[in-house]
């Protein structure tokens, strides 16, 4: 691609191949996927993507600023039947007219889709926002919840510690071109691959009428927090009452997840299990899809 604005066509399943291919998986380029909404009582839907035909064994979460695309290497992997979310304001679903992009909010929203088409499911994992707001779910229904798993994310996240990626979600929402775009993306995203990051733009960014790009997400649903203060206050209780198994799986070069949050929760749920994927970002669905398929396996 070059500097010179061009229309560019968007197919979201025609780039399956090219992660079968960068992650050298055994695995059909043309896998059983659809994309499925979930209509709302006010009138808002929550979108999602449907792999295999049989009912849903694993809900996938993003987090915030991405959406269901962002699990597509895991998947692939993994070849089960999944329901990839698109939280609110993300991806295909809906935006929320009240900005309310907070994990408990969030649940009630996801939980009718998961209800619908993956009330049995033996495994739900949440990243980061998708990750809290995973553990909210868990909370007000455990009845969709048998077991989970947070990437990367704990109620001990903090505007200091998740600096780097509020810089950078919170940077320019429009660019000139694409190659502008994904310049940017790559400044902030060390660990990952150029072609993984043009897929991820491709699926989390659209063109405009004049050529230029912005970002797919609601801006609301990332505000910038004052020092002190987060998301996810009060949910360590949410921990403490959680009546399912509980795995927390660390990047092992992310800031977001500390030596003392693992420590808590540790302290808040003695039989929490904790994973630390080396190599990995925050981001870990991307920077180590093959490893956290693993580890998703070992939940089944």
């Amino acid at each position: 691609m070059t500097n010179e604005a061009r229309r560019v066509s968007y197919d979201e399943f025609s780039f399956f191949g090219e992660n079968i291919a960068e992650y050298s998986l055994g695995v059909s380029a043309n896998p059983r996927v659809s994309r499925i909404n979930h209509s709302l009582e006010d009138g808002r839907h929550v979108s999602a993507l449907q792999w295999g035909s049989a009912p849903a064994k694993i809900v996938f979460v993003h987090g915030s600023a991405q959406n269901a695309h962002t699990w597509d290497t895991v998947c692939l992997a993994l070849g089960e039947s999944i329901l990839a979310v698109d939280l609110p304001g993300h991806g295909h679903s809906s935006w929320r007219d009240d900005g309310d992009y907070t994990p408990r909010s969030l649940a009630l929203d996801i939980a009718l889709i998961i209800e619908r088409h993956a009330p049995d499911a033996k495994l739900v994992c949440g990243m980061s926002l998708g990750g809290l707001t995973t553990l909210a779910l868990a909370y007000v229904r455990p009845d969709l919840v048998n077991r989970l798993m947070m990437v990367d994310i704990t109620p001990g996240v903090t505007p200091e510690k998740a600096k780097a990626i509020t810089d950078f979600v919170n940077g320019p929402q429009s660019f000139p071109s694409f190659d502008d775009l994904l310049a940017r993306t790559i400044e902030h995203n060390p660990t990952r691959s150029e072609s993984s990051l043009r897929r991820g733009i491709l699926h989390n960014a659209r063109q405009l009428d004049d050529l230029s790009w912005a970002w797919r997400y609601d801006r609301r649903s990332h505000p910038r927090r004052e020092p002190g203060t987060s998301v996810a206050a009060g949910m360590w209780e949410m921990i403490e009452r959680l009546p399912c198994p509980l795995t927390l799986v660390r990047g092992g070069v992310s800031p977001v997840v500390d030596d003392a949050d693992v420590a808590e929760l540790q302290r808040r749920k003695p039989d929490a299990v904790v994973h630390v994927v080396e190599g990995a970002g925050h981001s870990v669905q991307g920077d180590r899809p093959r490893e956290l398929a693993d580890l998703v396996r070992r939940e089944l």
